[in-house]
């Protein structure tokens, strides 16, 4: 196949043939963390693999944007934890311009979380703690006080449940003081 008849092929493919759980919009935690919570536990037990694999996406010293999966490390009231050496380019990045995004999608149940915010670094016993949970191969060469985590301090957080008519379920929540506004857009 050649790149001139990738299009045609592209639209042949299946989409949005997953089987979304119901979504019940008068019944949304106020926080957007606890959704994040509850539909990871439902893509997990959907059989989504790996359902905790994101894409970080960063800025690079150019301006352009940068992305990688990673794992998600945790997730609470100071936001979504995500960690990598300090000598990766995920961490250049952010010490130059300390904000994030990070996208979460569960196939499977026809779902996808997107987060974006201002990036603080962890002090560094909380790092430490991190790299020690890691499995012994994974923590081999990692010399001390090279691994870095990260809380995404979510200033936004989207929540997109599709549809096979298109109509999909957007439910936004921003920051707005020391809470959460929440919208539900139209599809």
């Amino acid at each position: 196949m050649t790149a001139d008849g990738f299009a045609p092929w592209l639209r042949e493919q299946p989409s949005l043939s997953g089987s979304a759980p119901p979504l019940d919009l008068e019944a949304l935690p106020a926080d957007p963390a606890e959704l994040f919570v509850a539909w990871m536990r439902e893509a997990a037990d959907a059989g989504v693999p790996e359902p905790h694999t994101a894409t970080l996406s960063t800025v690079d010293a150019h301006g352009l944007p940068d992305a990688r999966t990673l794992i998600l490390k945790d997730v609470g009231r100071r936001g979504w934890a995500v960690a990598g050496p300090r000598s990766s380019a995920k961490a250049a990045q952010l010490a130059t311009n300390p904000a994030a995004a990070l996208t979460f999608w569960w196939q499977p149940v026809v779902r996808g979380v997107r987060v974006r915010g201002p990036v603080v670094e962890a002090p560094a016993a909380e790092s430490a703690a991190d790299l020690a949970q890691r499995s012994a191969a994974a923590r081999h060469g990692i010399a001390p006080g090279e691994w870095v985590r990260w809380w995404i301090a979510a200033d936004r957080v989207e929540f997109w449940q599709g549809a096979p008519d298109r109509r999909h379920t957007r439910v936004v929540y921003e920051r707005a003081g020391d809470g959460w506004a929440r919208t539900v857009l139209p599809a």
